[in-house]
């Protein structure tokens, strides 16, 4: 990842990128997210951690940080003799695209207010102009 923001804005960027920029998601959390995108239906961590050739403990940890970003959610299914187990889809795109844009303009409107603040801060303290 970049050291600075120039630096990140010089880079060749794709979408998936934004999961590390926006929420700080690892690649494996990427890859976690594209096994359950793939999936045709709810998948459980063995099954994840299947595809990623994984431990189970690593594939749920790589979910659990998923689930916080909210992109994908959890449903719990019923045993009919007791028990139970959870499956992970993919939350919905337009809703994970829109929670994104508010992150992005929230992170705007600070980085804004912050700017003013430098200026108000250093105009205080602007040098004379050298006379000739």
């Amino acid at each position: 990842m970049a050291d600075s923001m120039a630096e990140y804005l010089q880079q060749d960027m794709e979408c998936e990128g934004l999961l590390e920029c926006i929420h700080g998601l690892k690649e494996l959390d990427r890859k976690c997210y594209q096994v359950v995108i793939d999936g045709d239906e709810p998948m459980t961590i063995d099954e994840i951690a299947e595809r990623i050739d994984r431990e189970r403990s690593t594939a749920y940890r790589s979910i659990q940080r998923l689930l916080q970003a909210g992109f994908i959610q959890k449903s719990q299914v019923n045993y009919e003799q007791g028990g139970y187990y959870h499956v992970y889809r993919p939350t919905d795109p337009g809703e994970v695209s829109r929670d994104m844009r508010r992150m992005v303009n929230e992170w705007y409107a600070e980085m804004s207010r912050l700017i003013r603040e430098f200026e108000d801060k250093y105009a205080e303290t602007e040098r004379p102009t050298p006379t000739a």
